[in-house]
């Protein structure tokens, strides 16, 4: 893919992960499918801080999206958060049986979220 293409859907991927986190994460952790996206035994302390660190990052990837290369530290941190996020979850999840449904919920969500932002970004932004 092309890189004009490429900051393109980047700025796009970027509106649409800032929306899922600021409306989606709190959504599912708390109506859709809180077993696939929360932890169990329910911790309401643990549910309030992700979904406040959440829907923040989502504000600012909303704002990032309207000039990505102004903000490669943000997104090269939402990448990164995700993918250490996500493997801390995937270990625990294999480890607590309890937790299995999150290899299908969030687990996941976050993994794509960071495949996504990395393959999107363009290549001058890994040299700055």
């Amino acid at each position: 893919m092309q890189e004009d293409k490429k900051l393109k859907y980047l700025g796009v991927a970027l509106y649409v992960f800032g929306a899922i986190f600021i409306v989606g994460v709190p959504a599912m952790m708390m109506v859709i499918w809180p077993s696939g996206w929360g932890w169990t035994p329910a911790q309401p302390e643990y549910e309030q801080m992700i979904m406040g660190i959440y829907v923040t990052l989502g504000v600012f990837l909303v704002r990032a999206a309207k000039a990505p290369m102004a903000n490669i530290s943000l997104i090269w941190f939402t990448i990164w958060s995700s993918i250490v996020h996500a493997g801390i979850m995937f270990v625990q999840a294999i480890v607590d049986e309890t937790e299995h449904a999150n290899m299908l919920g969030d687990i996941p969500a976050l993994f794509l979220v960071a495949f996504v932002l990395w393959y999107l970004m363009p290549k001058q932004a890994d040299t700055q």
